[in-house]
């Protein structure tokens, strides 16, 4: 049977991120995607323009639907939004006991647009976070979560400690955000084993959707049976390649190239 993921999160109009882009991604691994889509956004390359929240009593009835009837073996969420999303996320992933769980901590867009309210954070701390197999913040999400600055590589260990301590049995502090750093190093982690993951830092402003896209790839391999470290380190290589194959469309910061290996 093919291998079944399903990825919890906000639809992006413009295809390069949130559900969409989870979905591509489920389709280059070769694995059935599903979604329970928690926002409409009115997005394009230029910034998300509107937002529409779906009740949250719906997110849970989508999350019903495909979890009793197709099966789920990974799943990852994105954006939820508000803090009665966020609940009816973790109740449904708890009742159907739905595992590996991907956790892409989605705060803001790539413009710095907000898509996380300020009560849903504690609930994204409490509810999801614990629930997660890895949980994958950028150096931004990291301060959101557990207030730690990090300004080099050298804060990555106590940035991931920090996001250990909030539940998640791994953490993956993605390091690309850094300044003056020639490289984009990773921090994987689950307390006793650290892996560092690098990747040359491609000069591009097409880069919408990467979270997105990594933490997919992450789930998508997880639900092929590959172990975590393997499907992180597979990830990694998806993403830079969707990124050094960016898409120029639009007038804004333009998305990844999800087809990029078969281009």
């Amino acid at each position: 049977m093919i291998p079944r993921a399903l990825t919890i999160a906000g639809s992006d109009s413009g295809g390069g991120a949130g559900i969409q882009a989870d979905l591509k991604t489920f389709h280059e691994h070769v694995v059935f995607g599903m979604s329970a889509i928690t926002a409409l956004t009115a997005q394009d390359t230029t910034g998300v323009h509107e937002v529409h929240a779906v009740p949250p009593a719906f997110v849970r009835a989508q999350i019903d639907a495909v979890a009793s009837d197709l099966g789920v073996e990974a799943a990852k969420t994105g954006m939820l939004g508000s803090a009665a999303v966020v609940d009816a996320v973790a109740d449904g992933i708890a009742a159907h006991e739905i595992a590996p769980l991907v956790v892409d901590p989605v705060c803001a867009s790539k413009h710095g647009d907000p898509l996380l309210d300020d009560d849903a954070i504690e609930g994204l701390r409490q509810r999801i976070l614990p629930l997660a197999e890895v949980v994958t913040p950028n150096v931004g999400e990291v301060a959101v979560l557990t207030g730690v600055e990090v300004r080099g590589v050298g804060d990555l260990s106590r940035a991931a400690e920090a996001v250990l301590a909030l539940g998640p049995r791994w953490a993956l502090v993605k390091g690309g955000h850094l300044p003056d750093n020639p490289r984009a190093i990773d921090l994987l982690t689950d307390g006793r084993t650290s892996i560092h993951l690098e990747a040359e830092r491609l000069d591009t402003q097409d880069t919408h959707g990467t979270g997105c896209t990594l933490a997919a790839a992450i789930a998508a391999r997880r639900a092929r049976g590959e172990s975590l470290e393997d499907a992180v380190h597979g990830a990694k290589a998806f993403v830079t390649g969707a990124i050094r194959h960016g898409l120029r469309l639009g007038k804004g910061i333009g998305p990844v190239d999800h087809a990029w290996a078969r281009r």
